[in-house]
């Protein structure tokens, strides 16, 4: 994941501590669109954790991994259980670093992308 630090523009990636995969909670749904199917889906965010605030006011919820399988089942219906996971990722569990500003394109599609600058 990487976002603008509102004041200078640098973007940054952050990664769990033990730079293991994560997920983010998000929604998607199928449409009619004149007959057609129209797939939406979008990422759910809350407030920033100690991180990501210095870089923006809101974050992408990341669901703990004990988490994943019962925001996946479709037969899950306890929205006040669902409700209880949409909070800030513990910052603890994170780290982040300032990267090129190549990811500013989706062109640049390479390895640079994820590599750590030291130009703070």
């Amino acid at each position: 994941m990487c976002c603008e630090n509102w004041n200078n523009k640098q973007p940054f990636r952050f990664v769990m501590e033990d730079d293991r995969p994560f997920s983010f909670a998000g929604l998607w749904d199928e449409w009619d669109k004149n007959g057609e199917p129209l797939y939406s889906c979008t990422i759910i965010t809350t407030a920033p954790n100690e991180i990501t605030q210095e870089v923006h006011n809101r974050m992408p919820v990341i669901l703990e991994e004990d988490a994943y399988d019962l925001w996946m089942d479709c037969k899950m219906n306890d929205t006040e259980y669902l409700k209880s996971l949409l909070i800030p990722f513990p910052s603890k569990k994170m780290k982040s670093y300032p990267v090129s500003t190549i990811v500013n394109s989706p062109k640049n599609d390479v390895a640079e992308c994820l590599s750590p600058i030291n130009s703070l």
